[in-house]
Order: structure tokens, then sequence, then C-alpha cells
């Protein structure tokens, strides 16, 4: 009788097993694992912490801590070096924030970061309405459209205090583009490019880039509001001056030309 209970109770627990399978049961614990599952890993030094829950920030284990999907990190006073599992490399300076949305797209909202790309890797780094990855150049070959073998890139991004983005190429080729997927800006090797806050934060199409290692200050904030260089300022004002000069010089020789036409009148 007992043998019987057994073996009823064993074959239920075959079919049971066999409607788990064929009903997709292990392809959900499966999704539900690699949703747990970190994206990254960190290792930092000084004052760094992540957003355990909406505005409650702890401390990070220096050594090694595991990047989650979407959990926010800032560096105060310290520095975090992220690993990818394409082996991409970023190092976030002092006093960023930064989050993974996935295992090759990171977002950064303040600070700067110095990245790796390995020859076959691809990341996107998103700032703002901006999104910047390397580009793939075209080489000649047989079939139409071919992409050359993409080099290892490296390079820096840095969010400025009031909005504008200096994105460098150290190696390696560079494309930004804005939330239109329209390419503001293609950096070779060693280039630099200045994107102004007004582009950066989708408030102006147009684009308006300053090349050079540095970012504009002084006078440079006029170019950008305006969008006019430097250069361009320059010969305004000699044009001004010219033009002002000019005008002077045809009243007074306006003048002297009416004096010689006066005739004294005698008494």
């Amino acid at each position: 009788m007992r043998k019987g209970l057994a073996r009823e109770i064993f074959v239920y627990f075959l079919c049971f097993c066999f409607l788990l399978l064929t009903s997709g049961f292990p392809r959900m614990v499966a999704e539900a694992t690699e949703s747990g599952l970190p994206i990254g890993e960190m290792i930092s030094s000084g004052e760094v912490k992540f957003e355990a829950r909406e505005n409650v920030w702890k401390r990070t284990e220096p050594a090694h801590f595991p990047i989650f999907q979407g959990v926010r990190i800032k560096t105060e006073k310290g520095l975090a070096f992220v690993v990818l599992p394409n082996d991409s490399q970023i190092e976030a300076g002092q006093n960023s924030l930064f989050t993974l949305q996935d295992k090759d797209q990171f977002h950064l909202f303040q600070g700067g970061v110095s990245f790796r790309i390995p020859s076959g890797a691809e990341i996107s780094f998103r700032v703002a309405n901006l999104s910047i990855a390397k580009s793939l150049p075209l080489q000649a070959a047989k079939s139409p459209l071919a992409f050359a073998r993409s080099e290892e890139t490296v390079g820096s991004i840095t969010l400025h205090p009031k909005g504008s983005l200096t994105v460098k190429s150290i190696r390696g080729p560079l494309s930004i583009q804005n939330q239109d997927r329209v390419v503001l800006a293609a950096l070779s090797s060693g280039e630099t490019v200045t994107i102004p806050s007004t582009v950066a934060s989708g408030e102006q199409r147009q684009m308006v880039a300053q090349y050079g290692g540095e970012y504009p200050t002084g006078t440079a904030a006029t170019e950008e509001l305006l969008g006019l260089s430097d250069t361009t300022w320059m010969w305004i004002g000699i044009a001004a001056v010219a033009a002002a000069g000019l005008g002077i010089g045809l009243s007074v020789g306006g003048g002297d030309g009416d004096d010689a036409y006066i005739t004294p009148v005698s008494p």
C-alpha cells in the first residue's frame, strides 16, 4: 500500500515538473536571476557613495563593489574605477555623479570621466541630451558599407558646472549626437570640442561648438550666448573703428573744401 502511494506521488511530481518545463518556468527564473546580477564592478578610493534608496546615500566598499542597473553613484572627495563585462574601463573623478542604465550605457549627471573602450567593444555615454560613442570609419572593400575593425578608443568627458560639455579624444574617433540622432561633432585622435550648455540641454538645436582643450571663460561667455567666435567679434570691432574713422575724415575733409570756396567780402 505504501509502495503504491509513493509511486503515485513520484508520478505526480514528474508530471508537475513536466508542466513547469513546458510553461517556460526556467526562462522566468533565468530572467529574474539575470535582472538581479550586477552589470559592472567598481574599485574606489576616498569618499564614494551609492544611493541605497531615494535620497539615502551609503559608503561603498573600496576593495570591490558590484554595480547594479540604475543605482546612482557619486564621488565626493574620492575616485571610482569601473570595469564593465566587455572590459571597458571608466574612471570617475571627484564630485561626479553617474549611473549604469545597462552594461553598455553610462549616464553622467555631474563631473567628469576618463574612459578606455577596447577594440570590438561598444559603450555609449549619455550626458544631458547628448550621446557620445566611438564611430567606425568606412574602409574600401568589395562589399558596400563595410566597416573597418574598430580600434581601442581612449578619451575623456567633462560636464562643467554651467552645463557646457567638453569631449576629448586621446585615441580613436568619437561622435557626438543630440536627442534627434543628428551628429553634432566628429572627433579624431587628439581633438577636443566644447559644446555650449544651450546645445547640450537641447534648448538650441544649432551646432555651436568650440574646439580646444580649455572651457571658454570671460569674453567667450558671449560666444556661448550668441554663437560668435572671438575672431568674429574682433573683425566687428575693427570694422566699427574703421567706419568711425572714415566718417570723421569725410566730415573734416568736407569742411576744408567749403572754406576754399569762401571769398572774403570787403567792408
